[in-house]
């Protein structure tokens, strides 16, 4: 895409890219030296796959329009590192030292870390266990009064993950996971994260619900439905999500995407600034549709974020 194409814009129309309008004064404290770069926190999210008669749905929620980063825009499930994910936990599929050489990591225990968090976020925000009695099952139904008692458990972290498995003898199933992705915010960015995205397949028996207090709607949708969205404007998205989108277009089935994982680029990407006289300047190596060129008098555009098309977690049509 050319650089006239990229600076938020998609065949002359501005597209679904969030940019917050402090951007620009964050950046030019930096360049400054007036600003000290925060340390990225871990983090892990999961691109949720089940198969339709039209190919390949991706489970997707709204953020808040409240929310302070990222308010409206749409995302997947995911969040923070807590650091009892390092805790012994049971567990099946590659070992830790194998999921650190696919991660990027040194350190083993960081590496389950990430991949327990993958798992607990999903859990958490979309009520979807990658988790079985043995190292070859999945739990089933994991709805009721005393699975949801253990999911709040684990939101307040009255709970640790480690713990919510044994005591449901439970195996973390490691191999239902793909890595797919690794994002880094911005400098700039008070709230920082080190993300890594996986995919995985939604396991037989179980359905997705929208557990996050962060969102107020979920979906499933076609990632070329909701890549097309973004480029018309309608549906406000960050570079990871739309990327990662736009990357599961290619794979007709929930098993094609995981299949692919093995060969997906893990190389951390993140965002560059510099000031061009007048102008902002904001690039993403490797991903030039995001590519930004924001003068210093440009007023900020509000974020988009209407309905996504798609399957609501009713069953309905959205």
């Amino acid at each position: 895409m050319s650089n006239g194409q990229s600076n938020g814009q998609s065949g002359g129309q501005p597209n679904g890219q969030w940019y917050p309008p402090e951007w620009p004064d964050r950046i030019r404290a930096l360049a400054a030296g007036e600003l000290v770069a925060a340390a990225p926190r871990r983090a892990a999210t999961v691109l949720l796959l089940k198969d339709g008669a039209d190919g390949a749905r991706v489970h997707m929620l709204r953020r808040r329009a409240s929310m302070a980063f990222a308010g409206g825009a749409y995302a997947y499930p995911g969040g923070g590192v807590d650091p009892r994910d390092e805790q012994p936990v049971r567990w099946a599929g590659p070992s830790r030292e194998q999921w650190a050489d696919r991660l990027g990591l040194t350190d083993p225990a960081q590496a389950q870390a990430v991949v327990c968090a993958a798992v607990r976020e999903t859990y958490e925000e979309a009520g979807v266990l990658l988790a079985g009695p043995t190292a070859d099952t999945v739990v089933g139904d994991t709805t009721g009064d005393d699975w949801e008692k253990d999911r709040q458990a684990l939101v307040a972290r009255d709970l640790s993950f480690a713990d919510f498995l044994d005591r449901r003898g439970l195996v973390l199933r490691s191999d239902l996971l793909g890595a797919w992705a690794r994002w880094i915010t911005p400098e700039f960015e008070p709230r920082r994260y080190d993300t890594w995205f996986f995919v995985a397949a939604l396991p037989a028996g179980q359905r997705t619900r929208n557990a996050s207090t962060e969102a107020d709607r979920t979906v499933w949708i076609r990632p070329v439905d909701a890549a097309a969205g973004y480029d018309r404007g309608e549906l406000t998205m960050m570079p990871p999500t739309i990327s990662t989108l736009r990357v599961l277009e290619r794979y007709g089935t929930a098993a094609e995407a995981l299949a692919a994982a093995p060969a997906q680029d893990m190389t951390p990407v993140l965002a560059r600034a510099r000031l061009d006289g007048d102008q902002v300047v904001l690039s993403w190596p490797g991903h030039d549709e995001f590519t930004k060129h924001v003068p210093a008098d440009a007023p900020p555009r509000a974020a988009a974020s209407p309905d996504a098309p798609g399957t609501t977690e009713d069953g309905g049509a959205a």
